[in-house]
C-alpha cells in the first residue's frame, strides 16, 4: 500500500518556494536557494548552454519532483539557442509531487508550461520541446531507455542517508549505459559512498560547484575530463 507523502510549502532563502515533504523529513530543494540550485548545481555543470549551440540537447531528470532542475535547463538552452531541438525524460515515483507544479510559481522563463503537467497528463511538447514524466520507480522504468541517449543526467534523489538504494552501484551503472559518451551526470551529494558507486558503475567522478553548503557537489562522466 502506497503512502501519500505529507508534503507543506516552504520558502527557501533565494525566496522561491519548495515543498518539505514531512514523510521522508526532506525538501524537495536546498532550503539555501531553490531555483539556485537547478542552476548552479544542475544546468551550469552540465554546460546545458553549450550544448544547446548543437542544436539539440536531451536530458535524464532523474527523480523529477517539481521539475525546477529540467524546466531551469529549458531556460537556459533556449536563452542560448531559440531554435534549439530538447527533449527531457523525467522519472518520479511520486504522482502526489507532480499535483503541487500547479501550486507554484518559480522565476523560471519555462516553468509556465510544465503546469500541464499533471499524474493524468505526464507528457506535452511546445513547438521544439518535449518533456515526459515517467512514472514509477526509477530503478525500473530507466530499464526502458536507450543506451548513450543522453547529453545530461540530472541527479536529484533523496539523501544517501534517507533513500540508501537511489544511490547503488546498479543504479549508477544505469546512469553509465543511459549517458552519451560526451554527456554529464551532476549530483548535489559528495558522499563517500555515492562516489565509490559511481566508481566501481564506470563513471569517473569530480567536484561539482559549492551552493549553498560547506561541500562540493558531484559531476561524473564516461570519460575523463
Amino acid at each position: 500500500m502506497n503512502i501519500i507523502p505529507k508534503l507543506k510549502k516552504i520558502i527557501t532563502a533565494d525566496n522561491t518556494e519548495t515543498f518539505l515533504n514531512e514523510t521522508v523529513g526532506e525538501s524537495y530543494h536546498s532550503q539555501t536557494g531553490a531555483v539556485e540550485e537547478a542552476l548552479k548545481k544542475y544546468a551550469i555543470p552540465c554546460r546545458i548552454r553549450e550544448k544547446a549551440k548543437t542544436g539539440k540537447v536531451k536530458i535524464l531528470d532523474v527523480c523529477f519532483g517539481l521539475g525546477y532542475n529540467s524546466a531551469m535547463a529549458i531556460s537556459e538552452a533556449l536563452a542560448e539557442n531559440p531554435h534549439c531541438e530538447i527533449e527531457v525524460v523525467g522519472l518520479e515515483f511520486d504522482p502526489e509531487i507532480i499535483t503541487k507544479i500547479q501550486e507554484i510559481n518559480p522565476p523560471i522563463p519555462f516553468y509556465g508550461d510544465y503546469k500541464k503537467l499533471t499524474p493524468e497528463t505526464l507528457r506535452f511538447q511546445k513547438e521544439k520541446v518535449q518533456v515526459k514524466v515517467l512514472l514509477g520507480d526509477a530503478r525500473e522504468t530507466v530499464k526502458d531507455l536507450s543506451e548513450d541517449a543522453f547529453d545530461a543526467i540530472f541527479f536529484d534523489p533523496f539523501s544517501p542517508k534517507t533513500a540508501p538504494e537511489m544511490w547503488r552501484e546498479e543504479f549508477f551503472r544505469e546512469m553509465f549505459r543511459v549517458l552519451k559518451r560526451d554527456g554529464i551526470l551532476a549530483t548535489y551529494s559528495c558522499a563517500r559512498i555515492v562516489r565509490e558507486n559511481m566508481s566501481k558503475a564506470g563513471l569517473l567522478y569530480d567536484d561539482g560547484p559549492i551552493v549553498g553548503r560547506r561541500g562540493p557537489g558531484t559531476i561524473a562522466t564516461k570519460w575523463v575530463f
